[in-house]
């Protein structure tokens, strides 16, 4: 973070000073929840969750040299008090930014978000300090501090919106506001607490929404819900996608042998080709994005495509592909899952295992409300049409949806089974693996699927992650 004052936090928070001796002494650190990530200057801000309260760990902080806690009463060590740490944060983020010259660039949609961020990343890293979150930071927590560590020398912050409820992107922005906002899609991600697409595509519409007349809304021409998002804007309008008047376009889109995503590259001063890293023809939607970012900041068609075509993953279990010695690649997507990520993800099985032996392991998609019954049995017939050898359906009700979905679509009884937990998909895999086969992870953050490609691969001495 910029170097502020314990005075000039004070103010812009609108808290109370405690136990501080010097109020024109500065935090010149990282902001932190996390008591054991405080470095020398680090401003510490307490948050009272479910299993631990920072409070309790404030003079830790202190000790370990944070320069000051944030927090909702006394804790004995210098501190602001004030009513509502999470609105306390966001003003601070708010006044920051505001000092700084860089370019806000903030996306959201149902689906890529953090994958689309990444790329976004990679490409204006070649501009210039780019300031991007560490995985998934999308929400009233994650994104203040995402922006916190922008400094003087940042160009460029670009930062995932999240939403659950329409407001929540109005919210967001107005900590923040971006000069380009960009919309990947609207899809069925937490429809059970919107209730339908029209409302996601009214909350992710307040993206647009937000933006200053001299701002760029960067839209998806593909999607109908997303191009109508033009007439809810003042800003500029650039359009993605395949579409024949997308602005930035692809075009002979097709995937490699080995399935990763190629096509040609347009866009309005140039043309050139790209041949990703990434598996998955659903990353062309997001390399088209963050090419109409990086083109709308100044990087010709030629720099876009060869930093698309450098491009790796930057977070997590999302498509990391690893091989282990003995030939079986492992495809870890389980940090989320919703049905439109979840049908990508067993396309490009499908075009990562051609002639060899496929598995799904597949679990629950959290928040579908009155269509997960729907949504679980259509992913699970999917897996049968894409000619998915083996599908292991984990968990409890869902997961016996997807595998009658796959049972009903042909005579697959004996290629899905149903187990009741990741600790039995393992055993079962470990039992049935042989040299070649290609597996496929994912489901819903809470069923933890990662699990199961740790335990595999503990036993393993070498191989290679692809794609990073």
């Amino acid at each position: 973070m910029i170097a502020l004052s314990l005075a000039e936090i004070a103010a812009i928070v609108g808290g109370q000073t405690h136990d501080i001796p010097d109020p024109s002494a500065t935090v010149s650190g990282p902001v932190v929840i996390d008591s054991r990530k405080v470095t020398p200057g680090s401003l510490f801000v307490a948050f009272a969750g479910e299993r631990s309260d920072g409070h309790d760990y404030a003079g830790r902080a202190v000790e370990a040299g944070a320069a000051l806690v944030l927090a909702t009463r006394p804790v004995g060590v210098p501190a602001i008090v004030v009513d509502d740490v999470v609105a306390a944060l966001g003003a601070l983020s708010r006044a920051v930014v505001a000092r700084l010259g860089t370019t806000v660039v903030a996306l959201t949609g149902s689906a890529g978000k953090t994958s689309t961020k990444d790329l976004i990343a990679q490409l204006l890293e070649r501009k210039g300090p780019t300031v991007y979150p560490e995985g998934n930071l999308n929400n009233e927590i994650g994104l203040p501090l995402t922006a916190l560590r922008a400094t003087g020398e940042t160009q460029h912050l670009v930062l995932e919106m999240g939403a659950r409820y329409i407001g929540d992107i109005r919210y967001l922005t107005g900590l923040v506001p971006p000069r380009i906002g960009l919309v990947l899609n609207v899809g069925s991600a937490h429809i059970g607490e919107f209730g339908g697409k029209e409302q996601i595509a009214q909350a992710k519409g307040e993206m647009v929404e937000s933006l200053p007349e001299d701002g760029t809304a960067v839209l998806n021409a593909d999607d109908p819900l997303v191009r109508a998002m033009a007439s809810r804007t003042k800003a500029r309008v650039l359009f993605f996608g395949e579409a024949a008047d997308a602005d930035v376009r692809g075009e002979n889109v097709h995937l490699t042998d080995d399935g990763r995503p190629a096509f040609r590259l347009h866009t309005p001063t140039g043309c050139s080709d790209v041949t990703m890293r990434l598996y998955g023809e659903h990353h062309v939607s997001n390399a088209l994005a963050a090419a109409a970012v990086a083109h709308e900041l100044g990087l010709s068609a030629d720099e876009i495509a060869e930093a698309l075509s450098e491009a790796g993953t930057l977070s997590r279990w999302r498509m990391e592909v690893t091989e282990r010695p003995d030939g079986v690649t492992f495809v870890n997507d389980a940090y989320n899952a919703n049905p439109e990520s979840m049908k990508a993800a067993l396309r490009a099985l499908a075009a990562m295992g051609k002639g060899r032996r496929t598995w799904a392991v597949l679990g629950l998609m959290a928040e579908l409300g009155d269509a997960s019954l729907a949504e679980h049995d259509a992913v699970g017939r999917l897996a049968v049409r894409l000619n998915v050898s083996k599908l292991v359906a984990v968990g409890g009700r869902e997961a016996s949806w997807l595998q009658l979905g796959a049972y009903n679509e042909g005579s697959w009884g004996e290629e899905s089974v149903h187990v009741s937990d990741a600790q039995a998909a393992v055993d079962l895999l470990r039992r049935e693996l042989r040299p070649g086969d290609v597996v496929l992870v994912k489901a819903s953050r809470s069923v933890g699927l990662e699990q199961v490609v740790t335990a595999l691969l503990e036993n393993a001495t070498e191989g290679e992650v692809a794609g990073r």
